[in-house]
């Protein structure tokens, strides 16, 4: 049984197999300066591993992100650790829960009443009621007559305690919106950088496309040469 065909790579002197090889003179520019900056002996005909590239592919990113805006966030982090893991932002943030303590369950309860039609007729209703019956019924000797001094205190109350639990609710809701605005910005950050990393992976294939072609001719021309002596002898 033979072996699978390797290589050793200039960088780090380990043998890879050869379909993983990568030569210099079809790495992307700025990438090849990185690789040079670690290694001054780099020949562009020299070659590494895909590995050993994405190494510095990441480098690059970081790089380019650390000019652009500055010190790297944990977002930023987070989006180059997915680039080398290979995992999904959107399958990270859809399988978040949404965790709420006992409060704010009730604060969103409370606002989603609150701001309801249900609400509104249920206290228009108990106002007709309250009215008509301390007018009508009980003539306005009842428990709260004209002009309905204790209905205003427990409306009062109502609106102190309602509009805190309220601004709660709305507190959260804007937390929330800025976590799914992060998210939004971790995804559309992640989609340029791999559009970057295909255009790289795109002029890799096609300067290999180009090398085999130009093998390929060269073997035709040698074939051709060969015919044409045979055809002189």
């Amino acid at each position: 049984m033979k072996n699978n065909p390797t290589f050793k790579s200039a960088i780090s002197g380990q043998h890879f197999a050869v379909s993983e090889k990568i030569y210099g003179n079809t790495i992307h520019d700025p990438i090849l300066g990185l690789i040079k900056e670690d290694f001054p002996d780099f020949k562009e005909e020299d070659c590494i591993a895909v590995n050993e590239l994405n190494v510095y592919r990441q480098k690059y990113i970081s790089n380019y992100l650390s000019m652009e805006i500055g010190a790297l966030s944990n977002l930023e982090k987070n989006v180059i650790s997915s680039l080398k893991d290979d995992k999904s932002i959107v399958t990270i943030a859809e399988d978040e829960d949404d965790i709420r303590n006992f409060g704010q369950r009730v604060a969103d309860k409370v606002a989603d009443f609150g701001g309801s039609w249900t609400f509104i007729i249920s206290f228009i209703v108990f106002i007709t009621i309250w009215i008509l019956s301390n007018v009508f019924i009980f003539i306005n000797k009842g428990f709260d007559p004209y002009p309905f001094i204790l209905l205003n205190l427990i409306l009062s109350c109502i609106a102190a305690l309602q509009a805190p639990v309220i601004m709660m609710s709305q507190n959260r809701q804007e937390e929330k919106d800025r976590n799914r605005a992060k998210k939004d910005y971790m995804i559309n950050l992640k989609s340029e950088l791999e559009i970057r990393m295909i255009h790289d992976k795109i002029d890799h294939l096609i300067m290999h496309q180009q090398q085999e072609l130009i093998e390929i001719q060269k073997v035709q021309i040698e074939m051709m040469n060969d015919i044409l002596n045979q055809i002189k002898k």
